[in-house]
């Protein structure tokens, strides 16, 4: 599959492509659309499936280096406030602080990160390594993996320092009861 390929695809979900315009007009900083609503879509496209069949949510990424929650939280609600009429859970997240939050939520290390291809890079799975975002002459897309088990249907983990096999297994486990046709390889 091709960088346009999984764009096409990825756009046919109204909701991304709602999402990506919202984004690009509030010029949040370094913000992408990321993860399973783009992967989900494709592989919902490549099955016959409703486009936002198994999508529990969208995630939105962004970095500021004001770290402070307040500061979060105002950007939480403000794109809430703009997407609310999509009908859908947004989840939006601040990729300078995860690293404040993220050792007690899910007693791992997590390091600092220096903007937010980094926070796409520690996904938990390699095939949803992956960002879109609005630019001025179309999409920029970031997928460090490719895009060959997007397109396999194949679930692969990402090992690294904050790699858990039990949130793998139950990510993997939900998304073989929605997608019986994806591969799921064993995390080791």
């Amino acid at each position: 599959m091709s960088k346009d390929e999984f764009l096409a695809l990825a756009l046919r979900n109204p909701v991304n492509a709602a999402i990506l315009d919202e984004l690009h007009r509030l010029a949040l900083p370094d913000a992408w659309l990321v993860s399973g609503c783009l992967v989900q879509t494709v592989w919902n496209a490549l099955t016959g499936r409703p486009i936002d069949h198994g999508i529990a949510d969208y995630d939105v990424f962004y970095f500021d280096p004001d770290t402070s929650w307040e500061a979060e939280d105002a950007v939480i609600r403000d794109v809430s406030d703009r997407l609310g009429h999509l009908g859908v859970k947004v989840e939006t997240r601040n990729q300078a602080r995860v690293h404040l939050w993220y050792p007690g939520k899910h007693g791992l290390p997590y390091p600092p990160l220096t903007r937010t291809t980094d926070g796409i890079d520690r996904f938990l799975t390699q095939n949803t390594q992956v960002g879109v975002r609005r630019a001025n002459n179309g999409y920029e897309i970031y997928a460090p993996r490719g895009f060959d088990d997007i397109a396999a249907l194949i679930a692969r983990p990402n090992p690294g320092p904050n790699f858990s096999v039990a949130n793998y297994a139950a990510k993997a486990a939900r998304w073989k009861a929605l997608w019986p046709e994806i591969t799921v390889i064993a995390a080791e």
